[in-house]
């Protein structure tokens, strides 16, 4: 009797520690999402998170250009537009791979928000949707390669919401990034607009963590209103915002890196945002799980606010 008594107790002690730490522990979680949210912010912090697990999930199977996975990534970006309630549209296009013709045709998803000062002339928010498919039975998830440039997209659709912009904006995912930049080629070939309405690209691609805490901004040093809005520009997101790897110094030049380069190529002004190459980085390890939610969070915020920036102060000349 005595024996299954302090057996009682002592089954009672671990589960009030166990308790107490769950507590603790959820304290600690409350503390941060506090800490997040203090921050003045016009879209949705969760559902940008869940968006992302979501489309880098292996539900979509790596996302690859014209397989299951990359046309069921593809219905959910229209799905969430619409959800959005913004208008939407599929640009199918054909492209040669090492003079051979790829089976699929790429699609880019396109969504539109009217400026309400400068409607006739129009910003690309970009980040492409497409990634590496399944090899040797592992799945190439994508997670910040770029399926944070894409969720990315929605978080700017909830702000507009609240803050219309002066100029239009195309919110483009462009396919077939993986395989040479083919979306955005043939968008800027093929633009759903006049392309001398086009001003300005903005394009997103790997944005979800880095180690030192750092966003590279890519672009101003081809333009001088864009050189001259990045040097006011003053924010207060814990996040480093570093211009570089634009050929001006001794880091790897991303001036064509990713769907910034037909627009530049083009000559449209670009800025392009993304941080530096992290151990996952076109490997199957690339998950949701090693987002690094606050950097995530906050380089949303910051490319937000340079954008403010820019549809306030740039001039077409």
């Amino acid at each position: 009797m005595h024996k299954n008594i302090s057996q009682i107790i002592g089954s009672l002690l671990f589960l009030l520690f166990l308790l107490t730490s769950i507590s603790a522990a959820s304290q600690s979680i409350i503390k941060a999402s506090s800490d997040i949210s203090k921050k003045e912010t016009s879209f949705d912090e969760p559902s940008l998170l869940k968006r992302l697990n979501e489309l880098s999930s292996d539900k979509y199977e790596g996302r690859r250009t014209g397989e299951k996975g990359g046309i069921l990534a593809r219905d959910y970006i229209i799905d969430q537009f619409k959800v959005l309630e913004i208008p939407v549209t599929e640009q199918s296009f054909e492209f040669e791979i090492k003079e051979k013709k790829y089976p699929h045709p790429g699609v880019n998803v396109l969504g539109k928000i009217e400026g309400t000062v400068n409607p006739e002339k129009y910003i690309v928010i970009s980040a492409h949707y497409d990634h590496l498919g399944i090899k040797d039975n592992k799945i190439y998830n994508g997670a910040d390669d770029d399926a944070s440039g894409v969720c990315a997209l929605f978080a700017f659709v909830e702000f507009f919401k609240k803050n219309p912009p002066k100029h239009s904006v195309i919110l483009a995912a462009f396919d077939a990034e993986e395989l040479g930049l083919q979306g955005a080629k043939h968008f800027v070939k093929e633009p759903p607009v006049n392309k001398e309405d086009i001003i300005l690209n903005i394009n997103m691609d790997m944005i979800g963590r880095n180690v030192n805490n750092e966003l590279y901004v890519v672009g101003a040093r081809y333009n001088e209103q864009l050189k001259g809005i990045l040097n006011d520009f003053n924010h207060t997101i814990d996040i480093k915002l570093l211009e570089g790897h634009d050929g001006s110094d001794d880091k790897q030049d991303w001036t064509y890196a990713s769907d910034h380069g037909p627009f530049h190529k083009a000559k449209i002004p670009f800025l392009y945002f993304g941080e530096e190459d992290h151990p996952d980085y076109h490997k199957h390890t690339d998950d949701f799980h090693k987002i690094d939610p606050i950097f995530y969070l906050n380089a949303v915020q910051v490319i937000i606010s340079v954008f403010k920036d820019v549809d306030e102060g740039f001039k077409v000349k």
